[in-house]
């Protein structure tokens, strides 16, 4: 009988670890594949809070279009890379159009991003590359959405996701299969390993 529950253990132990691989490879997958957006206010005040906006809205448009012809991520990058000072020059004439006195700045960067719900999938937490736009003293909330592929409207409905993203990688960031409860185990596997660091 101790054999037995020895085995049992063993095929448990063994099920958990490549349960626990597969879900590390889609988080792999998923931090090189996209490319996120994320614009930091000048400040928390109200018109800081709304200028932030304006200048995401007008980000957008001078990228969206051209964004939807790459094929993929690699392209994406080089495309953004290329076209950093355009897009920030967009920013900042909308800042000036708003009369604001800051500047923003625009850079292609890797960064930290938690974990984020969207009405129709969850993002896990995660180093992803980001196209970064900081206005002003870039003190106050901010603003993130997925740039490429180009998903970064009010609310993306299941089809546009669909449309976007190949089938396997939608699956991945839909809450299909247990996923959102996936993330959140790795989420505290990285936060323990952090604090052991």
């Amino acid at each position: 009988m101790r054999q037995m529950g020895k085995r049992i253990g063993i095929c448990l132990l063994l099920a958990a670890v490549c349960w626990t691989v597969g879900i590390v490879r889609d988080r792999a997958f998923l931090n090189r594949e996209l490319i996120r957006l994320h614009v930091v206010a000048n400040s928390d005040s109200d018109e800081d809070q709304a200028v932030k906006l304006r200048v995401r809205d007008a980000v957008l448009g001078s990228i969206r279009s051209d964004l939807k012809m790459v094929g993929d991520i690699n392209q994406a990058k080089a495309y953004l890379r290329e076209n950093l000072p355009r897009i920030q020059a967009a920013a900042n004439r909308t800042l000036e159009a708003a009369g604001v006195d800051a500047q923003a700045v625009v850079t292609l960067e890797k960064e930290a991003f938690d974990i984020r719900r969207y009405d129709t999938f969850s993002l896990p937490a995660g180093v992803y590359e980001s196209l970064r736009i900081v206005i002003g003293e870039g003190a106050g909330k901010n603003w993130w959405c997925v740039a490429f592929p180009p998903l970064c409207t009010g609310a993306v409905t299941e089809e546009e996701l669909r449309a976007a993203m190949e089938t396997e990688d939608y699956g991945i960031i839909s809450e299909q299969d247990g996923y959102l409860l996936k993330f959140k185990i790795i989420e505290l596997w990285e936060s323990l390993k952090a604090r052991l660091q």
